[in-house]
Parts: C-alpha cells; structure tokens; sequence
C-alpha cells in the first residue's frame, strides 16, 4: 500500500532523486557509491532509510534483486520539477507568478542569453495563448 504522497523533497530526498534520475534503477550500495563520488559519505543505514522513505511517499518503486532491491524513480524530473515549483508558488507567493518572476529577476544579474530565452519562452507562452 503506497504511503502518502508529497509534491516536495527534502534536500537530501531531491539529491538521492537526482542521482535517480541519472540511472535507470540503482542498489543501495550503487546509491552509496554516487553519493561518494559527490563527496556525501552516508551510511548504509542512512541510504536505506532515505529510500524506504522516498518510497513511502511514493516516489521510488522497489523490485527485489537476489538478496537486496533496486530503486526506480517513479516520477519523472520535470513532473518533480513542476511540483516543486507549483508548492513554492502557493506556499510562498500566494500563486502569484507575478511574485515569484519579480523575486528571481531582483535575486541576482542575470547573463543575457538567460533573458533572452526568457523573453523567447513568453513570446512563445502568448503566441500558444492566441492560437
């Protein structure tokens, strides 16, 4: 029975998703080797609580392999990426998009070719809207 699910991620929930989400499936020990190779030493322990929990709340799928599992994400990168966006956006700025482009524009300089990509996605964004 799959626990309750939530639209965000801890940081270390997202970072054991990003390496998920890199590789088809992973064992606990392929997980430990990844999170080493970043610098994030954890213990066996450790890894398999994170993942029983990402699991609960529906994010990972297991499937036995001999005397161990392997992890799948069960939830795309950009599905997580706009439920990510979508919490902080009813959680911090009222659903207020206004607010939240206001606040990452004031946030720091950004190099032209971001803004002009941005300006391209809101052109395309109303050209979509009229069709």
């Amino acid at each position: 029975m799959p626990g309750r699910k939530s639209p965000t991620f801890t940081e270390v929930e997202l970072e054991f998703m990003r390496i998920l989400w890199e590789h088809e499936d992973m064992s606990t020990e392929e997980m430990q080797n990844a999170l080493r190779l970043q610098g994030r030493d954890l213990a066996d322990g450790s890894i398999r609580k994170i993942l029983s929990i990402l699991l609960e709340k529906g994010h990972l799928e297991r499937v036995r392999q001999g005397r161990g599992f392997r992890y799948r994400a069960r939830v795309v990168r950009a599905q997580a990426n706009r439920r990510i966006v979508q919490d902080l956006l009813k959680r911090a700025f009222d659903g207020s998009v206004t607010g939240l482009v206001a606040t990452l524009l004031d946030e720091r300089e950004l190099p032209e070719e971001e803004l002009t990509e941005i300006k391209r996605l809101i052109a395309a964004y109303e050209k979509r809207d009229q069709q």
